[in-house]
């Protein structure tokens, strides 16, 4: 049984949000300053094909995140998970502030649109462990009673990441002039973060291997060389073929919580904009309404599914999505402000109910022998090919079709996905992750939680 330390937890949990702030402030500024984006990059005499070009270059980072998924995942797995998360922040960093520095397409021509690619495939890349590795991370930290809690810290890190992002492109939005932004502006996000990397690199240091690693690694010195070897050095085709059924899980698990994620605050911006001609800074801080509402309620959801489980939770938020979403973007589209927060609040609320769970649901369906390489590449395969690509489809959809209400119905599709998946996995909720001994935060409770287990074996017996 392994009796956590409350201050080593903290830490934990803090260093590992505020990493993922860091990482996912780099990541989503791009989506919320992507009209300009392609103003620079993309000149074009058509709003919507300039529009494609930035979220394909969007789209393309997600098509390397399962490689980076591979690569990190089962270093993370060998060398610990630490390292490998001081790693991933050094590379999200250099990518993004590269794109501060790159010239615009009337400076330098078609080197400028492949450089912006190249800088996209690095931060691609680097994310592709990041995720995995944060969540096993907080896991393998927290007590088994509070997981879901202390789990849903890391995305609460996420939405400030996105909070820190959307409200900086606005206040560019509100004092620059439309020339100002497209000759330097835009470069300022970018270039913030090399300082918010080196922030970043230090906390992580700062941090201990988990109490789960550290008993692995513990337990296969104790063994033979050939035992030790297999335990540490676990391929990348058994943690996806050795675990295929719960990959499979994983996937659908994943698609409907980055569907909607990304549907609501990367795409949603755009959308109000391109689409519905809307005022842009009005509608950037519409989504940094709902996203601050959004954080003030994560927590509470977070202990919700420790108490009721992760099941009941994430089942509420696929039966919101499949019933409201189309009620909720009508209510965006009718224009006024009031109906555009009310329509975006109730997706923002639905949700919730995935990044309050996610973080504590995903490492519990793996082993600790596979758990970030098994996670990583089972996310990033998922996030690849449904959830970086919503933007890009939903906006090729409405192209196609001339039918503005494809992202409800692309919800409503992920929805059912993910009810499926919720459908059929087991509750983690306050029980130890496969392959770890029971967590408890004091001797106290170690003592009753063996008590429990002696009376359950008496009774059997």
């Amino acid at each position: 049984m392994t009796v956590v330390e409350p201050a080593m937890v903290k830490r934990a949990v803090s260093a590992a949000a505020l990493g993922n702030a860091m990482e996912w402030f780099d990541f989503g500024v791009y989506s919320y300053i992507a009209v300009t984006l392609g103003k620079v990059f993309f000149p074009s005499g058509n709003p919507t094909a300039q529009l494609l070009s930035t979220f394909g270059a969007f789209a393309a980072a997600f098509l390397v995140r399962p490689i980076g998924g591979m690569v990190f995942g089962p270093l993370g797995d060998r060398i610990g998970r630490q390292k490998v998360l001081a790693l991933t922040m050094i590379m999200m960093a250099a990518g993004t502030f590269c794109i501060g520095l790159i010239p615009s397409y009337a400076s330098i021509g078609v080197g400028a649109p492949i450089l912006l690619l190249v800088a996209r495939l690095v931060q691609g890349f680097s994310t592709g462990g990041e995720y995995g590795g944060a969540s096993t991370f907080i896991a393998e930290y927290a007590p088994d009673k509070k997981r879901g809690f202390l789990g849903s810290w890391l995305e609460f890190g996420t939405l400030a990441g996105y909070v820190g992002g959307a409200g900086l492109v606005t206040l560019m939005t509100a004092l620059l002039s439309t020339d100002d932004l497209l000759s330097w502006g835009w470069r300022i996000p970018f270039l913030i973060a090399g300082p918010m990397g080196i922030i970043g690199l230090y906390l992580r240091m700062r941090l201990e291997e988990t109490p789960a690693f550290a008993q692995l690694e513990k337990e296969a010195r104790a063994k033979e060389k050939e035992r030790r070897e297999a335990e540490k050095r676990v391929g990348v085709r058994e943690m996806i073929f050795g675990q295929w059924r719960t990959m499979l899980l994983c996937v659908g698990l994943v698609l409907v919580f980055n569907v909607t994620d990304y549907m609501l605050l990367s795409y949603m911006p755009s959308y109000l904009t391109s689409e519905l001609k809307y005022d842009e800074t009005h509608g950037l801080l519409v989504v940094l309404a709902v996203m601050v509402v959004m954080m003030g309620v994560q927590p509470f959801a977070g202990r919700l599914s420790d108490r009721f489980g992760r099941r009941p939770v994430m089942a509420a938020g696929c039966a919101g999505f499949l019933l409201l979403s189309v009620p909720a973007l009508l209510l965006i589209r009718q224009g006024s402000l009031l109906a555009i927060a009310l329509g975006m609040g109730a997706l923002g609320l639905l949700l919730v109910c995935f990044t309050s769970t996610m973080p504590s649901t995903l490492p519990a369906l793996f082993p600790t022998k596979v758990r970030y390489g098994s996670l990583s590449i089972g996310f990033n395969i998922s996030v690849s090919l449904f959830g970086g690509t919503t933007p890009l489809v939903v906006t090729a959809l409405i192209g196609a079709t001339g039918n503005r209400m494809m992202p409800a119905y692309y919800m409503m599709a992920a929805a059912v996905i993910g009810g499926i998946a919720v459908w059929l996995m087991s509750e983690s909720a306050c029980k130890p992750l496969p392959g770890s001994p029971p967590a408890v935060e004091t001797e106290a409770e170690a003592r009753e939680v063996a008590r429990t287990v002696r009376r359950e074996a008496t009774a059997t017996a």
